[in-house]
């Protein structure tokens, strides 16, 4: 009887000493947890793009297919001369990939379409690759002058602008992120007469680059195009050791 009760109690108090072991496990680990200081760094830049470009594309409908090619072919040259005559050089100007397509005949009782072609139509897009960010931008608001000479030419879409030291400029922004991460440990630590130690780990955030006036970020990164000023935002994730 005796022993039954002293193996009862052996086998309560090697559960106990097992439950503060566990305990005393958990103990150490969140005092190592408090041994850290994780901050989020963050800086960034104004830059000005270097580099633009900007697609126009010609547009003719004629009775035939090859009446609306030579349209096309006819207006090309006058749209070359024109963006010459504006400062670009007829280097930076590349004909793309040409489209045509036919338009159908409605039927005026129904309304749904039939299978009668009622034109062709042929489109030439012409792209603009230059250095000059401020010249695109200024024919992207007044190339309308064209319409005058019988020309149906429309922008496919609005100027993108680059800035080609971009890689370099990350490298930058990451590296004053990290020091701007440490100023606001040491910020945070100082109540406390603790000191900031070295890094334990570093996780770089996303690239926004954004117009300069605008909030807009993305979980995934912004890339901004439409802007010649843009802002390219840099963040940090820092865990430092606390002395």
């Amino acid at each position: 009887m005796y022993e039954k009760i002293r193996d009862f109690q052996l086998a309560i108090l090697g559960v106990c000493i097992a439950i503060g072991a566990i305990f005393a496990a958990l103990i150490a680990t969140n005092n190592l947890s408090n041994n850290n200081i994780q901050v989020t760094g963050s800086a960034y830049e104004i830059v000005k793009s270097d580099s633009a470009n900007w697609t126009l594309t010609i547009t003719a409908k004629e009775p035939t297919r090859l009446q609306a090619y030579k349209t096309v072919q006819k207006q090309i040259p006058e749209v070359k001369k024109y963006l010459v005559s504006k400062g670009i050089q007829e280097s930076q100007i590349e004909l793309l990939l040409s489209n045509s397509y036919e338009t159908y005949k409605t039927n005026p009782n129904t309304g749904y379409g039939t299978n009668i072609v009622d034109n062709y139509v042929y489109q030439q897009p012409i792209k603009i690759s230059t250095t000059d960010v401020e010249k695109v931008k200024e024919l992207s608001t007044a190339y309308q002058v064209l319409f005058e000479k019988g020309i149906n030419v429309a922008s496919s879409g609005d100027p993108q602008y680059h800035y080609s030291k971009l890689a370099d400029l990350k490298v930058s922004l990451l590296e004053k992120a990290t020091k701007d991460a440490k100023n606001r440990a040491k910020s945070m630590l100082k109540s406390n007469h603790n000191r900031v130690g070295k890094i334990r780990s570093a996780k770089m955030g996303v690239f926004q680059i954004t117009p300069v006036d605008s909030n807009d970020v993305s979980d995934s990164g912004y890339n901004d195009l439409s802007s010649i000023e843009k802002k390219v935002t840099a963040v940090a994730n820092v865990s430092f050791a606390i002395k």
